[in-house]
């Protein structure tokens, strides 16, 4: 019996192993992948709707790489950039390095 209830709290802890929000299975697109980043970060201050003006973020649909890069880690822009609104609200999120490209994707559908 004690044999059982031992596969048993095995298996449940193996069942409890959390996953990061951002680690897609092979069926979630680079798109989809990005959405749920955006979701998971941003919508605090930009629109879910990225063709939106959010509460204090402006609209970024249509973000060129270097922007969404620029924005994300460093909470900068890129040389010779004009922004939509001058703040300096924005906070820099590096542990969003490896989803520049998902997010990139999600906000160019």
């Amino acid at each position: 019996m004690r044999f059982f209830v031992h596969l048993l709290w095995i298996g449940l802890l193996l069942g409890c192993t959390p996953k990061p929000p951002t680690s897609g299975g092979p069926e979630m697109s680079l798109a989809e992948r990005g959405k749920t980043v955006y979701m998971a970060n941003c919508i605090a201050c930009h629109n879910k709707d990225p063709k939106l003006d959010g509460p204090i973020g402006p609209a970024n649909h249509g973000s060129s790489l270097d922007l969404v890069r620029a924005r994300v880690l460093e909470a900068k822009y890129p040389p010779n950039y004009k922004p939509k609104r001058d703040t300096k609200l924005m906070q820099p999120m590096p542990f969003l390095k490896n989803d520049i490209e998902a997010l990139h994707a999600f906000l160019n559908e």
